[in-house]
Formats: structure tokens, C-alpha cells, sequence
């Protein structure tokens, strides 16, 4: 059975959307744990999954749930886990599993306060750099960031599909507003979006290297039970999957794992740029947070105040060559944002100092308003 979902109009939660957007991917198996504030998305789930011929099961816990779905992946199923602040930190473990091992993957974030249990039904943005460097060692990852229902439904769909091609764990950010906001989704036809399914071997199972050097450095995996025998590890592995302690392949193997993302930023990463072609102060804003600052905008506009927006809708890679670009332009970048300045760092980084970073940060649970975006642009134009 098919998802018949599309063309229509509907009314829903950002993370019912995401929920849609993984069914429309080719998503056939999800598991979880229940978390506020992203729950919606497995009580959805649990629901249209069946109905397609998916598996749907909840874990005892969110590192089970991280170690099933690259169970599922292996298998070759799209998989999907979707968790919040606590349950993100125990997945950490087995997302950088996946990362090593080079499993396709999708992680839904559905961020609120911390640190700790902190505010489980409010929200916030801390969890953008534990999103980059949460699971130890080096390596590419690559994190997309939704601002509303019809985004969710959009970049599940994107994260999918990014982490089929490049053959890692994807993670998608929402924030507590964002997954429990219902409003208007236009489910485009199918053939409106692309759908990528992931590399098959063109070698016969003899003569198959799970992660033999490729020109876009990506390996082939193939399905387990297709015939194709091959290790799988979180251990340092040379081309067959197997572990090895030469200081050659380990080298080119985990500059690999940054390399395959870095080489393909370009096909990554994408920004939504609005009115700043002839701004003289850039707004650095996402999740959220951009929906406030494309109100403040419009009313700096209206006050001759001549302001623009840059919001990623990727976070990492992070575009810095993007954001250098618009520094050189500016007079300074306002980055509002509900966490204590994890990405105002890098927007400062990016920018090298040539040009003022002015933060606006709000940790007590509490939306950032468009008033006091507006209020900061004006004490600093």
C-alpha cells in the first residue's frame, strides 16, 4: 500500500508533518521512546506505518532505539528514531556507531530546555552544537533545522534523502514551537519532490569491498540478506569492514568520514536570503526564531531601518563561506537565538572579526519576539 497522502491540504502539527514527510520519503520502520516534546511523531507513526507494510516499535530505552534503526537500515529499510534533549544525549553512543559505520540514518530532534530534565513543554535551541559534536571523535555530520509544519514535512523528506546519498546519519531540528504548532500544510504531489534511494553494489559478491575507495567517497553498502557478506563495526575498519590498526588506512579513513560532507557542502547546505541585497544590518536566525525575525524585519523596513535575513536551513555543514560573503556587505549581524550563543559563535568565526555580531539570547523557556529583535537593531544601527 502506497501513501495516498499527496495533493492534499492539511491541518497539522510540525511534528505530525515530519511524520508525513517520512512516509512520503520511503520511511518503513521507526522506533523510539516517548519524550516531550516529540511524541506526536511516534503516536503518528505507530498509527500509518502498519498501514504501509512498516514495522513500528517502541524501545525500553533511546540507545535501543538508536541501535534498531541501524538494524533496520542494514536490513534495508529508511529509518527514523525521533526523541528531545534527554533522549538525544543517550543516542549520542550509537549516532556516532552510525557515522563510523556509514548507515543511513534520520534522527528527529525535537528540542526543549536543559540542561537535564530541564523544561520538558518549553522551548529552546541548545542542542545545535551537541547536534555537531554531541558523539565523540572527528567526523562530517550533517544537521538540517525546520521553522515551521510545512518546513518539517519538507526537510524530513531532504534528510532522507541526504542521508541515503552520502550514506551517514541525518539529523533534523525542530524546536518545541515549531512540533507543536498545527497549522496549514500543502502536501505536494509526488512528483513535485525527489526521492533518493541509496547506491546498490555493481559487483558480484566476490569480488564486493563494502567501503573500497570511491570517487565521491562514499561506499556502497549492500542489504543484508542479498548475498553480500561484509563486516560491520565501530571500529576502525580497513575496505573489507574489518578492524585494523594501521596508521595508513586509519588516517585516510576517518579524514574520509569529514571529507565525503565537506567535498558536497555545496550540495548540502541552503540558506533562505530575504532583502539582502541592500541591507546594512543581516538577521541570523532559524527554527523558530526566523519566524520572529521575518516580523521584525518587515516592521524595520517599515521603520526605514534597512535589515535583512539570512536563515540557514542546514546548520552544519555550517556556511560560513555564505555568511563571510553577506559580512562583507553588512554592517553587522544580530543573531537572536534561545540558547546562550551556541551559533552566534560560529556567525562570529565566519565573519573573522571584520564585522560586529550582536547577540540576542533568550534560556527562560520564552519565545524571542519580533519587539525585541526590533529593539536590538535599532540600539546598534
Amino acid at each position: 500500500m502506497e501513501n495516498d497522502s499527496s495533493g492534499q491540504i492539511r491541518m497539522m502539527q510540525g511534528n505530525q508533518a515530519c511524520a508525513e514527510g517520512a512516509l512520503a520519503a520511503g520511511c518503513r520502520f521507526f522506533a523510539g521512546y516517548p519524550i516531550t516534546p516529540s511524541s506526536e511523531i511516534a503516536e503518528h507513526l505507530s498509527v500509518a506505518l502498519p498501514k504501509l507494510g512498516g514495522k513500528f516499535i517502541q524501545m525500553e530505552d533511546e540507545i535501543a532505539a538508536m541501535g534498531a534503526i541501524i538494524g533496520a537500515s542494514l536490513a534495508g529499510m529508511k529509518s527514523l528514531t525521533a526523541t528531545s534533549g534527554p533522549g538525544f544525549s543517550l543516542k549520542q553512543e550509537n549516532i556516532g556507531y552510525a557515522g563510523m559505520a556509514e548507515v543511513p540514518c534520520v534522527v528527529i530532534n525535537v528540542m526543549r530546555g536543559g540542561p537535564s530534565t530541564g523544561m520538558p513543554t518549553l522551548p529552546a535551541q541548545m542542542d545545535v552544537q551537541q547536534a555537531r559534536w554531541g558523539s565523540h571523535g572527528d567526523r562530517g555530520v550533517i544537521v538540517l533545522v525546520a521553522d515551521s509544519a510545512q518546513e518539517s514535512y519538507e526537510q524530513t523528506i531532504r534528510a532522507f534523502n541526504l542521508a541515503e546519498k552520502y550514506m551517514t546519519p541525518v539529523i533534523l531540528l525542530l524546536d518545541e514551537i515549531v512540533g507543536h504548532t498545527t497549522e496549514k500544510v500543502i502536501i505536494p504531489e509526488r512528483s513535485e519532490y525527489e526521492i533518493i534511494d541509496r547506491k546498490k553494489p555493481d559487483l558480484p559478491p566476490d569480488k564486493y569491498l563494502p567501503y573500497r575507495e570511491t570517487e565521491d567517497l562514499i561506499p556502497v553498502l549492500a542489504t543484508f540478506g542479498t548475498g553480500y557478506k561484509y563486516n560491520v563495526t565501530g571500529l576502525c575498519h580497513n575496505e573489507t569492514g574489518f578492524p585494523t590498526n594501521d596508521p595508513a588506512i586509519i588516517g585516510a579513513q576517518i579524514k574520509r568520514l569529514t571529507d565525503k560532507i565537506i567535498i558536497h557542502k555545496k550540495d548540502i547546505i541552503r540558506n533562505r536570503m530575504v532583502m539582502l541585497e541592500d541591507a546594512e544590518i543581516a538577521i541570523f536566525a532559524y527554527g523558530s526564531v526566523a519566524r520572529s525575525a521575518r516580523s521584525a524585519l518587515a516592521k524595520c523596513r517599515e521603520a526605514g531601518i534597512k535589515a535583512g535575513l539570512f536563515q540557514p536551513t542546514v546548520l552544519w555543514p555550517f556556511p560560513e563561506d555564505d555568511i563571510r560573503e553577506v559580512a562583507g556587505r553588512v554592517k553587522g549581524f544580530v543573531v537572536p537565538e534561545m540558547n546562550m550563543g551556541q551559533m552566534a559563535r560560529e556567525v562570529e568565526r565566519a565573519c573573522r572579526r571584520d564585522t560586529p555580531v550582536h547577540r540576542l539570547n533568550r534560556v527562560d523557556g520564552q519565545p524571542i519576539t519580533p519587539g525585541e529583535i526590533v529593539d536590538l537593531i535599532k540600539g546598534v544601527v
